[in-house]
């Protein structure tokens, strides 16, 4: 097991690279069983933003940092369509780019969701759902899901139309490796994410999922090649694959709906190789009716019976597969 620690000058507190918030108050007490899928930032961890001209690998362009929500950097043009203005920039002040937290190529990272090839009547349904106040996190000390009710408030039906064809048009990849562990590296949480703790030592996993950053330099510089591993107990995944396949006695078989590989079917989201972190949260939002938009009620027998535990295995094994 490898765990990356960069220094500090190239790490920042906020949702990436360029934008720098106040230093947080205290944490509360978590508002959730599963702490671990709702990364709230670490009291007291003010990092810089990277500074000056950046590179990363297999990109020749030069890129000067630090950059806001409203420019998001683009490593790779090459790796996907001409990204409509509202993908590229957004618009200041009400709606940053959806590329800033989302990325270029739709894959997205631990705090948000991957986007990449889900069906453009999905995306758009959301936006309605955060618009309408019937998607919020079960932690609200988590930030990104209030910006995305900001953003579906503020976003106009042809934006949200531009951006969700532009999602729908890529192609999702291999993104997350899941790692079957006992030990993980100790953590702190920046940007809304998980990092190695500087100096750090390894901890036992415990009941959890650690899912961090391959190459934090890199993330941090928003490259949409440098992708995320994560940390799940062991046989997490072989328990995860009998609930989702109905054989657990506490729920239906997931391929009912979501297609017989995960993949998705029709407005019906892909679930199949998306951060474990992500699914975990949604599933608990689910069943404490944090999460209630048009076609929650589907999921709602779905859940009812799923311990914490359950959902770490379900989420365990569904991020292992092949998106």
């Amino acid at each position: 097991m490898q765990a990356r620690t960069v220094s500090i000058a190239l790490l920042s507190l906020s949702l990436g690279s360029g934008i720098v918030l106040a230093q947080p108050a205290p944490a509360l007490q978590p508002s959730t069983p599963m702490p671990w899928a709702y990364a709230v930032n670490t009291p007291g961890l003010n990092l810089p933003a990277a500074s000056g001209p950046q590179h990363v690998p297999d990109s020749p362009l030069e890129l000067v940092f630090p950059r806001d929500r409203f420019s998001p950097p683009d490593w790779h043009p090459e790796d996907h369509p001409a990204m409509p203005a509202i993908v590229a920039t957004g618009h200041a002040p009400q709606i940053m780019a959806c590329a800033y937290c989302h990325l270029p190529n739709g894959q997205g990272r631990p705090e948000n969701s991957s986007l990449a090839g889900l069906s453009a009547d999905y995306i758009k349904q959301q936006l309605a759902d955060y618009r309408a106040g019937l998607r919020k996190s079960a932690e609200p000390q988590m930030s990104p899901p209030s910006l995305m009710q900001a953003i579906g408030l503020n976003t106009t039906a042809a934006e949200a139309e531009q951006a969700a064809s532009y999602f729908a048009s890529l192609q999702p990849r291999r993104w997350i490796r899941v790692v079957e562990t006992a030990k993980v590296p100790e953590s702190v949480v920046s940007g809304w994410m998980y990092i190695a703790k500087d100096g750090g030592g390894t901890e036992a996993i415990g009941k959890r999922i650690l899912e961090m950053p391959e190459d934090l330099e890199r993330t941090e510089l928003r490259d949409a090649r440098s992708s995320f591993v994560a940390y799940v107990p062991v046989g997490s995944i072989a328990r995860g694959k009998q609930l989702a396949t109905g054989n657990g006695g506490k729920s239906t078989a997931c391929n009912a709906c979501h297609g017989a590989d995960l993949r998705g079917l029709g407005p019906v989201p892909r679930l199949a190789g998306r951060s474990p972190s992500y699914l975990a949260r949604q599933l608990y939002d689910l069943q404490t009716a944090n999460r209630k938009g048009l076609w929650s009620p589907l999921m709602a027998t779905v859940v009812a019976k799923l311990s914490p535990e359950d959902m770490l295995a379900l989420a365990a094994y569904i991020a292992s597969l092949e998106p």
